[in-house]
């Protein structure tokens, strides 16, 4: 079930595919933008496939660039969520779709929930590039919310109503299409950022070294760096990988030179964090170990966090906090979540698992989080 919580792009890879595989139109990646051409008698969009899940997923993007009214009767960009029978030709889904039109010629912004492509109670309010500039689109299982920020952080509501049936219909059906069009006049596009992420920096891999009586040289791939003071006095050399398999192993490439009077691995932030789903059985228990592999290492005076949230950052909602169900022994950290408290996960979302010491804050793992629902009762 890929709730499209969990669909992420900064679009700083310069690669449309593969979220994006049903593109058209000539869309294109660049500077850090998704970019939808609007051509006078022409459609474009960033679309993905038919294969997600709207039901108890929320999702937001921020929009750049809107086309410009010109000499155009009709002139927008858009970003919907499209049933599965959005394309067919009077099929029993035809035309359903719910998100928001921006319309470059009234200068409105429309939160619409389409049947047969039109929404007599559609809600509109006077477009603002700032007030407006992230979307975002919610579905609780009660109600579909639209939401506009100026920041991706503070939302403000502007419609809510009842879930519409298609979208509890159309689990793995639904496609996201960001698009834009115009009947007449100049050529522009429409531009758009961010979605479900507000993490715009780009991942770099290069090498770093530290000079003085400790050195620190390592080739890692860098998402952040913890400072921490290095001394001389003696020293420890570790070298560990950090992955995750079904026994599972924490994996990482770096070689770390340190003074083993002071704190235990601080350059450990230096690497990115080791990609890792969890699938999780509704109403059974979860159990997984994750390990360093590294003869001696020990996670002694650390402690682990871990949280499953419906969207990553403050605008994603707390699906489980994991924190009292991880262990730290020695070198692993287990995570056993009894059966009582899977029983309260309904959808899918985003996690992560992090270590602290200190002021030092490690994410060693994250990835998503994939519920399969419960049958048995």
């Amino acid at each position: 079930m890929p709730s499209l919580s969990t669909l992420i792009d900064n679009f700083n890879d310069g690669i449309i595919a593969p979220d994006w595989g049903n593109a058209y139109g000539g869309v294109s990646e660049s500077g850090g933008k998704a970019h939808v051409p609007c051509v006078a008698g022409s459609y474009a969009g960033y679309q993905t496939a038919y294969t997600w899940t709207m039901a108890g997923a929320s999702f937001f993007v921020k929009v750049v660039t809107v086309p410009a009214a010109s000499t155009a009767t009709e002139a927008y960009c858009a970003v919907m969520v499209n049933a599965p029978g959005i394309n067919d030709s009077g099929g029993p889904l035809f035309g359903y779709r719910c998100g928001f039109t921006i319309n470059a010629v009234t200068g409105m912004l429309r939160m619409q929930s389409d049947a047969g492509y039109f929404d007599a109670g559609a809600v509109e309010i006077t477009y603002s590039p700032t007030t407006h500039a992230f979307l975002r689109l919610r579905e609780d299982g009660t109600n579909v919310y639209w939401d506009t920020s100026p920041d991706g952080s503070t939302w403000t509501n502007r419609r809510t109503l009842a879930t519409p049936a298609w979208i509890t219909a159309s689990v793995d059906q639904c496609a996201v299409d960001m698009s834009a069009h115009r009947d007449a006049g100049t050529s522009d596009e429409a531009a758009l950022d961010l979605f479900n992420t507000l993490s715009d920096g780009a991942v770099w891999t290069a090498s770093a070294a530290l000079a003085g009586d400790s050195s620190l040289t390592s080739a890692a791939l860098l998402s952040a760096h913890a400072a921490a003071p290095m001394a001389s006095d003696s020293a420890l050399t570790a070298a560990f990988r950090m992955s995750a398999r079904p026994t599972v192993t924490l994996a990482a490439d770096a070689t770390l030179t340190a003074d083993a009077a002071s704190q235990g691995i601080p350059e450990v932030a230096e690497l990115s964090a080791g990609d890792w789903d969890l699938y999780i059985e509704q109403g059974a228990t979860f159990s997984q170990t994750y390990t360093v592999t590294d003869p001696g290492f020990t996670w002694d005076g650390w402690t682990a966090r871990a949280q499953i949230r419906s969207a990553p950052a403050d605008s994603g909602e707390l699906l489980l906090n994991l924190t009292p169900y991880l262990t730290v022994t020695g070198a692993a950290i287990r995570l056993a979540i009894p059966a009582d408290q899977t029983e309260n996960l309904t959808r899918n979302g985003v996690w992560d698992l992090e270590v602290v010491q200190g002021s030092i804050v490690v994410r060693l793992l994250e990835g998503k989080a994939i519920v399969s629902l419960e049958v048995t009762r």
